[in-house]
């Protein structure tokens, strides 16, 4: 399959996205902790590519806060473990966190929690699998391969309305 990649401006700074075939495969921030190897970004591609504009377009309305979920069609390939967090990942709602303990309760076995951890920093794709909203034991912001104030940034943005009033007082 072809694989690809493209560069797209957005509030968190320039990311990279990643295809192979018709599906997005990876959303990389400047400075992600864990990047593939370099044959893993294929061939340099045009943004109007149409799986790197729907991407474009999905994300522009999430940032501008008129979108929660996205239907851009993507493939991840991790080991079994990984795999399986990443399913999981993709069932925590919109404005909603987790703990990697808790993550790691629901699969079975809470002394989990720091595979949980790695699991969650290999994700390919970031934001569409929202790693971001797994935080630490009492809602701390622990590591985040974009960097936390990314993960900052994501978590506010979600942050329900009620919330957010509640911070003016």
């Amino acid at each position: 399959m072809n694989s690809r990649h493209t560069t797209l401006d957005s509030p968190l700074g320039t990311l990279t996205l990643t295809a192979r075939g018709e599906y997005l495969t990876g959303i990389f921030y400047e400075g992600h902790w864990h990047m593939p190897a370099p044959d893993y970004f294929g061939q340099p591609a045009r943004i109007e590519d149409p799986v790197f504009a729907q991407t474009r377009d999905e994300l522009g309305e999430y940032f501008s806060g008129g979108r929660v979920e996205f239907n851009v069609p993507f493939s991840v390939r991790g080991n079994t473990f990984q795999e399986k967090v990443w399913e999981r990942l993709q069932h925590i709602p919109f404005g909603q966190t987790i703990s990697y303990g808790e993550l790691a309760l629901e699969l079975g076995d809470s002394h989990l929690a720091q595979a949980v951890g790695s699991a969650v920093g290999r994700n390919p794709l970031s934001i569409i699998i929202p790693c971001h909203r797994v935080v630490g034991r009492k809602g701390q912001l622990t590591g985040y391969a974009g960097g936390l104030s990314n993960k900052r940034f994501l978590l506010e943005l979600e942050e329900p309305p009620a919330a957010k009033e509640s911070k003016l007082f």
